[in-house]
């Protein structure tokens, strides 16, 4: 059974607890989450999805991290609305890879004609759909990431959508990036992520449009890792998955990985999903 306290706050509030797990009622895959608030003195701008459906018959794994910036509104939305866009499309069992994408698009031009109650603000996504434990749609934009661990090898599942990497894109579209000093790169000087949910004012300089990955999940599959960036600035792709692999609680193993991260000194939100593909 899926543990649903935290989806017990209003509706759009904050969840409820940052920590909890739950399974598959039909294969040994099993979750667990946890999120901590960083010491910046704004409030806490993660939020995630892990949870399991039953949906036209089979059995889909639900995971993602949205890591909001300049409020909380557009990382509340798309846990309220991303994954019901993407299921909503007509051809998703079909071609799963084009479904992801529109629901991405058409869920960011959602938030834009929303944006007097959303705000200026924005957020990133990494999204994780296990269809029946037996394929993995994984997508992304911006810089929360998903790892998969194959035999113990840890396999980046998602591209880190950095202000640099994709100046070629952003110059192209009017925009600069800024290399200042003492900070990383910023999308005219603002913002982090080269690509992104939200941002009105920056949206012409931005993209939004996923990068997708598809996986087969076998024997060889041992567990998935979603996070936050406040974990990957201060953790490499396998010092996470050798710490994720020695612990069977993967509500244990998210909550390790926060630690862990805290103690090497990362100042952001840390959020984890860590889904267990064996027993």
């Amino acid at each position: 059974m899926d543990s649903f306290c935290c989806f017990s706050s209003a509706v759009g509030g904050r969840s409820s607890c940052n920590s909890g797990k739950g399974k598959s009622s039909q294969s040994p895959v099993k979750y667990g989450f946890s999120l901590v608030k960083g010491k910046a003195n704004h409030p806490m701008e993660d939020y995630h999805v892990a949870k399991f459906v039953h949906f036209k018959g089979q059995e889909l794994g639900l995971f993602a991290i949205y890591d909001g910036h300049l409020g909380d509104s557009v990382p509340s939305y798309l846990q309220k609305y991303l994954f019901s866009n993407i299921l909503k499309e007509d051809d998703f069992w079909n071609d799963p890879f084009m479904s992801i994408s529109k629901a991405y698009e058409s869920t960011d031009q959602a938030i834009l004609s929303h944006s007097p109650d959303l705000g200026r603000g924005g957020s990133t996504a990494v999204t994780a759909i296990l269809i029946n434990n037996q394929k993995l749609w994984v997508a992304n934009v911006g810089d929360s990431r998903a790892v998969l661990s194959r035999e113990g090898v840890a396999v980046q599942m998602t591209t880190d959508h950095e202000p640099n990497t994709e100046r070629g894109s952003i110059e192209n579209r009017g925009g600069f990036v800024s290399n200042m000093p003492g900070d990383v790169a910023r999308v005219n000087g603002q913002l982090a992520v080269s690509r992104a949910f939200g941002d009105k004012n920056l949206k012409t300089h931005l993209r939004s449009d996923p990068d997708i990955q598809y996986a087969d999940v076998n024997q060889d599959t041992e567990l998935l890792i979603l996070a936050s960036d406040g974990l990957w600035k201060v953790m490499a792709n396998q010092e996470a998955v050798d710490i994720a692999k020695r612990i069977k609680d993967p509500q244990k193993a998210a909550k390790q990985l926060a630690t862990e991260a805290l103690n090497r000194d990362s100042k952001d939100d840390i959020s984890c999903v860590v889904v267990r593909f064996k027993g």
